[in-house]
């Protein structure tokens, strides 16, 4: 942190109470009155301000705690400039730390934000007649908008594609975005026909297979299968409104 108002950037900050440069003890040389404690208050109040209000304020809770500290001392001689005082907020670590976090953190993909690889997905969803946002809601289930991702089983990239079902949408590069959204968008497409539109079904085989869809004729008894319907779903009406829909 940088000097602000006299303030030295040091660990604390400002002197302790006490000390030579603070002069405010019991006999403190000085202060022998309660104009002059209220005056010396007055100052700390300025410089806590400084503090609170400086860059990295956060970070400076220890000079903050020193000038209340400091301001104490005058507690006998200057009850009402002390209580003023004492009124001045510490900067609030929680404030800070939310502030880093916002910072730090990636931006919310739900609402009306925007969505990691949007034009792709727009692009191949048009291509193929399909509802991007229920695309966007696969991708976040399958990869959480990761292109380098894969699965135990062998699933790679965005969308989540077997090598053998990859090869016959003609990837030759699953890790590719373009071409791992692409074929994610045809293959839904192609369950979504084979299910009569029926989105939760083509859901539930993409992840598990038409097969297993068939053979129970419906969604499949696996727990996994079920909860990826649910959070697919879950997803696609929260990026709705990124793609001008109603969430």
């Amino acid at each position: 942190m940088n000097a602000v108002d006299g303030i030295a950037p040091t660990s604390a900050g400002i002197a302790p109470a006490g000390g030579a440069s603070a002069g405010l003890g019991p006999n403190a040389g000085g202060i022998a009155s309660a104009s002059q404690a209220a005056a010396r208050v007055a100052q700390l109040r300025s410089m806590i301000q400084a503090v609170e209000d400086g860059p990295g304020a956060g970070a400076n809770s220890g000079s903050f705690e020193s000038a209340l500290a400091e301001a104490s001392a005058v507690a006998g001689t200057a009850p009402d400039a002390l209580g003023e005082a004492s009124a001045v907020t510490a900067p609030s670590p929680t404030t800070a730390t939310l502030a880093t976090t916002a910072a730090t953190e990636p931006t919310s993909l739900t609402g009306s934000g925007t969505v990691p690889f949007q034009s792709l997905i727009e692009e191949s969803c048009a291509r193929y007649g399909i509802d991007p946002a229920l695309l966007a809601g696969l991708i976040e289930q399958e990869s959480h908008f990761d292109p380098t991702v894969g699965s135990a089983a062998g699933a790679q990239g965005l969308t989540e594609l077997m090598p053998e079902t990859a090869a016959s949408l003609g990837v030759t590069d699953p890790h590719d975005p373009a071409q791992s959204i692409d074929a994610g968008a045809r293959l839904l497409s192609e369950k979504l026909a084979e299910f009569g539109g029926n989105t939760e079904l083509a859901l539930a085989a993409y992840n598990a297979g038409s097969g297993a869809v068939q053979q129970y004729n419906g969604i499949p008894p696996y727990p996994e299968t079920q909860e990826y319907v649910k959070k697919v779903l879950g997803y696609a009406a929260g990026y709705a409104g990124a793609f001008g829909g109603a969430a």
